[in-house]
């Protein structure tokens, strides 16, 4: 290939973008998809270590909406941060707590 060929394709492709509603409903239902298959092949003995997981992908989840909660103007980014944080911080408490008793099944009584 030669020079110009390669700067058409890279231009052609600058020149196309996405509609970021159309671009974040793609991968919204890509990982719903994603998910679902995952935990459904999931054989009982690892469930805990996928609620573990669970527990630090929310952690992830609770450092971004800080940083969207973060501003001290009161906007609609704002509002779904706080949002975000309180349900975030629920699902980690709560995964923790059931990984917690589901442990408490294994341990040997006596």
């Amino acid at each position: 290939m030669n020079v110009d060929a390669l700067h058409n394709a890279a231009q052609a492709a600058q020149d196309t973008t996405a509609d970021p509603v159309i671009f974040s409903i793609t991968v919204f239902v890509l990982a719903i998809i994603v998910g679902y298959h995952v935990v459904w092949n999931v054989t009982p003995a690892l469930h805990t270590p996928l609620m573990s997981v669970t527990n630090a992908i929310s952690s992830i989840i609770i450092v971004g909406a800080l940083l969207a909660a973060g501003p001290v103007e009161m906007n609609l980014a704002t509002v779904l941060g706080l949002i975000a944080v309180g349900l975030a911080s629920v699902n980690i408490f709560g995964g923790f707590m059931v990984t917690q008793r589901m442990l408490a099944m294994f341990k040997k009584r006596g």
